[in-house]
C-alpha cells in the first residue's frame, strides 16, 4: 500500500471524529440494522495537502468531503460527522436519510431549534439534531437529537428496534 491509498482509521487516531461517528452510528443502526456501521477513512493523496478523514461504509466507499481532527477547544464535531455521514449515505444508497416519519422527507443535522432561514453561525441551540424542513419551510421541527434517532420513530418502528435489541441481547 502507497501513501495515497485510503486507509481505515486507527483506533483513537481521531478520538473526537470517532466519539462523533459512534453517537451517529446509533442512528444508522435504526434505519439500516442489516449494514455494518459506518467508518472513518483516511486519505492524503499530496505529501503536501494534510490527510482527511471521511465517513464510509464498512467496504471503505465514501461520498463527500473530508473532514479534520478538531482541536481539544473547538466545538463538538457531530454536525460535520453527520452531514458527512449523510453524504455517503445518500449518494452510496441511494436514499434520503434520516427521513421525517411525518412529513416523508429528507431531514439535515442542525442545532436544536433552529428556523428556516437560519444559517450556521447564528445563534441556535447547543444540541446537534435532524431537523426537518416541514412541508415549504411552514412547519418546520426538530425531528430528533442525533444519535436518539430511534426514540422519534413510529411505533411499529420503535418496536422492530428494540426486539432487534434484545435478540442480540443488549437492552435500549
Amino acid at each position: 500500500m502507497n501513501d495515497s491509498d485510503p486507509r481505515r482509521a486507527e483506533p483513537g487516531e481521531f478520538p473526537r471524529l470517532a466519539a462523533a461517528l459512534d453517537t451517529v452510528n446509533r442512528d444508522f443502526a435504526a434505519i439500516f440494522p442489516d449494514h455494518d456501521p459506518l467508518v472513518l477513512m483516511v486519505w492524503g493523496w499530496d505529501e503536501d495537502i494534510a490527510e482527511r478523514v471521511y465517513v464510509a461504509r464498512s467496504d471503505g466507499a465514501w461520498q463527500g468531503n473530508g473532514l479534520a481532527e478538531p482541536d481539544a477547544d473547538a466545538s463538538d464535531p457531530l454536525d460535520a460527522v453527520a452531514d458527512a455521514a449523510q453524504d455517503t449515505v445518500m449518494e452510496l444508497f441511494w436514499q434520503a436519510w434520516p427521513v421525517c416519519p411525518f412529513h416523508k422527507m429528507g431531514t439535515h443535522p442542525r442545532l436544536e431549534g433552529t428556523e428556516v432561514d437560519w444559517v450556521w453561525g447564528e445563534d441556535a441551540g447547543p444540541r446537534v439534531v435532524w431537523w426537518c424542513r416541514g412541508h415549504h419551510g411552514t412547519d418546520c421541527h426538530d425531528l430528533a437529537p442525533v444519535g436518539e434517532l430511534a426514540g422519534a420513530l413510529p411505533g411499529k418502528q420503535r418496536r422492530e428496534i428494540r426486539r432487534r435489541e434484545r435478540k442480540r441481547g443488549g437492552a435500549r
